[in-house]
């Protein structure tokens, strides 16, 4: 398996992370919260956002198979957030999606985006809620 990113500390709790491939990075901060600034995302908020990603990424996938796109397509992330120890607790994602689609293929798109790749590798104490809007 190669290698896909570097992940170096800048100082005063700021990583800057490296995609080896593309040089694309991402910077991530400590939240408010947690001694940090907030100026960017936190490591918490990149595993929450993940999972809208993979879900939508997968949900593209097959509907590209199917011969049309999901263009449009977005989501809204909550991240709740626990202490003792501190760890994320629950994420709630709200998509908002075209329905350029029948409603069978709607039930089939939103069964792969609640078993993306991100969903099935989270801890199953963490509370995953997805909600589906077709407009």
């Amino acid at each position: 398996m190669a290698k896909m990113a570097k992940v170096e500390y800048q100082g005063d709790l700021r990583i800057r992370s490296t995609h080896l491939k593309s040089g694309q990075f991402i910077i991530t901060d400590a939240p408010l919260d947690n001694n940090g600034k907030g100026e960017a995302f936190s490591p918490t908020d990149l595993v929450a956002t993940a999972l809208a990603d993979c879900a939508l990424t997968v949900m593209g996938i097959r509907a590209k198979q199917e011969g049309f796109d999901l263009e449009e397509a977005s989501a809204e992330v909550e991240k709740i957030m626990a202490s003792e120890p501190r760890r994320i607790s629950g994420i709630k994602i709200n998509f908002q999606l075209k329905a350029n689609c029948d409603s069978k293929m709607r039930k089939i798109l939103e069964g792969i985006g609640l078993n993306c790749p991100v969903a099935k590798s989270l801890s199953p104490e963490l509370q995953q809620e997805m909600h589906f809007n077709w407009h």
